[in-house]
């Protein structure tokens, strides 16, 4: 038998590439974890991770492993979900980065709302830095969203991924003139990404234009109006990946990650348990 809380560590350190940001995902000590993880490996009798002093990697075998233990826990968060749904209920205060919205969420809140329909939900949709101070402030319970890569803050690293330039199809920025952006207004992590890229390269570029909704960005890409940096496995509908064809740099990671308020509500465990249950990995 699989011991669903050696999986559940082991899926914890995977997604996060880090023993100590497992660790404090789960409020467990990272020599705890550890020790889960060797437990598995001898039951799998096979190693899982590659890791040294600098990184973690999963082995053939433990994307395999992954894979099984997404199923497995999954199936057992059902069934105790399918016993406890009467006793789960109130009120659950969630931000989410727009792009995600699009995308990921509809298939998160789908099954959420399956497992807990007694819960409320309030939903904010921002950039991520306006909801990474909504979350400090207290107004949030819960963050799904993108942030750039930093010191470890105890936020759990659903996965990593980076940004690309992305615009219309066949856009080609003319060489000899300022790259024209498309973006979000400041602060915004894809446009310090984007900004930043340009000016470490000397490459002169304008703000063609600025808008608070990704709508409204892709409705401005699509018209020609300029690049927009975005992040890779999130692009919107409609627009490609120009960066290569146009010369311009190589931009930078981001992650998507989860991170809780101050309080950790029963609401909002349980809507954590649907986002980290739900398939994040790269859509083919």
């Amino acid at each position: 038998m699989l011991d669903p809380v050696l999986l559940r560590s082991f899926c914890a350190v995977a997604r996060a590439r880090s023993f100590t940001r497992a660790a404090a995902a789960l409020s467990l000590g990272q020599s705890t974890v550890s020790q889960h993880v060797r437990r598995l490996e001898g039951v799998a009798g096979r190693p899982l991770l590659d890791r040294d002093t600098h990184s973690v990697a999963l082995t053939a075998d433990g994307e395999a492993m992954l894979e099984f233990a997404a199923t497995i826990l999954d199936a057992g968060d059902r069934a105790l979900a399918h016993f406890r749904a009467a006793r789960v209920h109130g009120r659950v205060r969630v931000g989410v980065s727009e792009d995600l919205v699009l995308t990921r969420l509809p298939a998160v809140l789908a099954d959420f709302r399956r497992r807990h329909p007694e819960v409320d939900l309030e939903l904010t949709v921002s950039p991520a830095c306006g909801l990474e101070r909504r979350l400090d402030a207290g107004a949030l319970d819960l963050v799904f969203a993108k942030r750039l890569p930093g010191p470890d803050d105890g936020r759990l690293v659903l996965r990593r991924d980076h940004f690309v330039w992305v615009g219309a199809p066949g856009l080609v920025p003319a060489a000899d003139a300022p790259v024209p952006l498309v973006a979000y207004p400041p602060p915004s992590l894809s446009r310090t990404a984007a900004v930043g890229a340009l000016e470490a390269v000397g490459r002169p570029w304008r703000m063609a234009c600025t808008s608070g909704s990704l709508s409204g960005l892709r409705a401005a890409a699509l018209a020609g109006l300029g690049v927009l940096a975005h992040a890779s496995t999130l692009v919107p509908d409609g627009l490609e990946a120009v960066g290569e064809r146009a010369g311009l740099p190589a931009l930078g990671p981001v992650e998507v990650v989860l991170a809780h308020g101050r309080r950790r509500t029963e609401p909002a465990e349980a809507l954590a348990r649907s986002i980290r249950a739900a398939d994040l990995r790269p859509e083919p």
